[in-house]
């Protein structure tokens, strides 16, 4: 059997001493330390940190949990214990726009981003075609306002049926209920267009390029009841100039919108982001 690989993060309030009985426990059990992240956000005193560590052959994760428990008591600490061997299952959501989705599912086929894909979901059939080519189960819950709740009772039923670990909204044009939103909290991340002004509404780049726009980018973000407002997780922009076209503004959108959600969900899936209230610590 082979050696067991974890990665635990907590956070709790800072005090001397947290790191040392976490990484005393670990060794106590003979575990090796892959890698270590820490900070302390001075102005709320909390604590953060992130160990990826490698347990000796037929430790369990109960075992972990049990040798960890005193320290964890200790300091009040908030846990998360991952196992790396089970891979992580996710649920990607698109409408129209399937640039994002490609862009996951290349990522995932070459091995930078280690997940499977447990379904596909839909407001339209245009991407059921890749679905099927693809062997990933394809769901369509067109969406209006009076079958909204029926629709995402629905997404939440395929999300407890798979197992899923995470939802990526990659481009899904539709904007999830506060109750669905609380429900999943931590577990959505979304993509969106984020320029300085921030246009709303339809076709985005094209505003962008009637204002004449010197900079455009994309934001990846955890969603949260308060719509493109949640803990942001990856962000990057892109300069731009007056002798581009409205189309090259979308193509330049549409490449930056795939890379940053690939960063977001590949740190999402390795435990390297922590909610910190309004905001997230992001290891690197």
């Amino acid at each position: 059997m082979p050696d067991q690989n974890y990665v635990l993060t907590l956070t709790c309030e800072d005090r001397p001493g947290i790191v040392a009985s976490v990484t005393t426990e670990l060794a106590g059990m003979d575990a090796n330390i892959a890698e270590s992240n820490q900070f302390w956000d001075r102005q709320t005193n909390r604590f953060f940190m992130r160990i990826a560590f490698t347990a000796a052959e037929g430790t369990s994760k109960d075992d972990v949990e049990r040798a960890l428990k005193p320290a964890v008591t200790r300091f009040d600490m908030k846990t998360s214990l991952i196992d790396q061997s089970k891979k992580p299952r996710i649920i990607i959501m698109v409408s129209r726009f399937d640039h994002a989705l490609l862009h996951l599912i290349y990522q995932i086929k070459v091995g930078w981003l280690d997940a499977e894909v447990a379904a596909i979901v839909s407001n339209h059939e245009d991407s059921r075609r890749f679905a099927d080519h693809e062997g990933i189960p394809y769901h369509v819950l067109p969406v209006s306002k009076d079958n909204k709740k029926e629709q995402e009772d629905a997404l939440l039923k395929i999300v407890k049926d798979t197992g899923a670990d995470l939802v990526i909204l990659a481009r899904y044009m539709q904007v999830l209920s506060d109750n669905l939103s609380k429900r999943l909290f931590g577990k959505v991340i979304n993509i969106h267009h984020s320029f300085l002004p921030s246009f709303k509404g339809a076709k985005p780049y094209h505003q962008a390029f009637e204002r004449g726009v010197k900079l455009i980018g994309a934001t990846a973000h955890y969603v949260t009841p308060d719509l493109d407002e949640g803990p942001i997780i990856e962000q990057e922009t892109e300069r731009v100039t007056h002798a581009m076209s409205a189309e090259d503004f979308v193509a330049t959108g549409r490449d930056i919108e795939s890379r940053v959600l690939a960063r977001a969900v590949k740190k999402h899936l390795e435990s390297r982001v922590m909610l910190n209230g309004h905001k997230t610590v992001v290891f690197g």
